[in-house]
Order: C-alpha cells, then sequence, then structure tokens
C-alpha cells in the first residue's frame, strides 16, 4: 500500500457507497481498492492515464473503472455522501467566500440562493 492510498478505515466507510459489479464470470483479477487507488493516484498526481503505476492494474482498467462512473454520477454522489457522513460526525467545515457586485452591491443573479446549496443534501443512512 502506497502512503497516500486508502487505509482500511478509509475503504470500510467508501466500499459502502460503490456501485456493485453485475458481471458473471471469472472473479477479477485487480480489486476494486487497487484500482480505485489508481484512480486517486491518477486525479491527484495529474499524470496521464498511460504512466498509473503498475501496482495499480492496468491503467485501460482503471480507466474503464473511473469514466462510466464520471458520466452517470457515480463520484457526485460519492463526494456528496462522504460530506454528509463528515457533516454528520462533525469533522466539516462549511466555509463560503462572496464577493458582493460592485454595481449593485449585491449577488449577481445567477448566484441568487447560491449559499444554501453550498452544502450537499445529506439523505438518511437507512
Amino acid at each position: 500500500m502506497g502512503r497516500r492510498d486508502l487505509t482500511d478505515e478509509q475503504w470500510v466507510v467508501l466500499e459502502p457507497l460503490l456501485l456493485k459489479g453485475t458481471k458473471a464470470g471469472r472473479p477479477p483479477v485487480w480489486s476494486r481498492r487497487q484500482l480505485i487507488d489508481g484512480i486517486r493516484f491518477r486525479v491527484r498526481t495529474g499524470v496521464p492515464w498511460r504512466d498509473v503505476r503498475a501496482e495499480y492494474g492496468p491503467w485501460g482498467r482503471i480507466y474503464d473503472l473511473f469514466r462510466p462512473w464520471q458520466r452517470n454520477g457515480t463520484w457526485r454522489r460519492v463526494l456528496s455522501r462522504l460530506q454528509c457522513l463528515a457533516d454528520a460526525r462533525g469533522t466539516a467545515t462549511w466555509d463560503l467566500s462572496v464577493i458582493a457586485s460592485s454595481a449593485t452591491g449585491r449577488w449577481p443573479p445567477a448566484m441568487t440562493g447560491w449559499p444554501s446549496a453550498t452544502r450537499p443534501l445529506c439523505w438518511s443512512q437507512s
């Protein structure tokens, strides 16, 4: 495990939030945790997909997990849920800085209602 890979405690929180695979057949060669650590490595470092370390699995397999979840909103939902869990534990800090329009001294029209939307909409754990 790399020093920035998911810890066991982090994985216990994250795993239930992820979509479950439904494919029948051979068991996977690369664990979902390894692949997600590969995604996290790529996003954290900014390297091209083809340069993701081999210890995380083949770059194509890592990308094949990342891209559909990006398209269908899974990553957004996971982030929102993790924010809700942190908020419920009191470990999230919500901070907002606002710059008023110099002409009107008010919120720009496109930002109406924006501050209340900065916190994720949390749902019950049931």
